[in-house]
């Protein structure tokens, strides 16, 4: 979901049931209000992206939740930033990479590297990120565009 989505991580943590499911089906697209912006940004939810959530709605953690990602406490809504960081984290060497190399922001520039790298369509990834400035695009692909 995060690559997918492109969120930053404090927006991924946060994601509701409702903003990927309807009518007991993981919506194809979503659309999630940034905290950072205060702008929608809209997402293809990839199939395989939808089948992975599908099951994880089946996990008995899931019942009655409203968060997507909720917290094992009661006081906890959802999962922190620190709890995801370290799920990206333990999820990247348990394939074997560096850790180092990777983290829950390098998530939300995978797509849209591709994509660019793909495309040259930089307007795009500017729109796909929610960035107002262009210039703040070409920053964010390392000055590469």
């Amino acid at each position: 979901m995060a690559i997918d989505s492109k969120l930053r991580g404090f927006d991924l943590v946060r994601m509701r049931v409702v903003d990927v499911m309807a009518s007991g089906q993981i919506k194809e697209r979503a659309s999630i209000l940034q905290s950072k912006t205060q702008k929608p940004i809209r997402f293809e939810i990839t199939e395989g992206t939808r089948a992975a959530v599908s099951q994880w709605m089946g996990e008995p953690i899931m019942i009655g939740s409203e968060h997507l990602w909720p917290g094992r406490f009661h006081e906890r809504l959802h999962i922190s930033t620190r709890q995801d960081a370290r799920i990206v984290r333990d999820w990247v060497t348990s394939i074997g990479l560096e850790p180092t190399a990777y983290g829950t922001h390098s998530m939300r520039r995978t797509k849209v590297t591709q994509i660019y790298k793909k495309t040259g369509n930089l307007r795009a990834v500017q729109l796909l990120l929610g960035h107002t400035k262009i210039d703040s695009t070409v920053r964010y692909l390392g000055g590469g565009a």
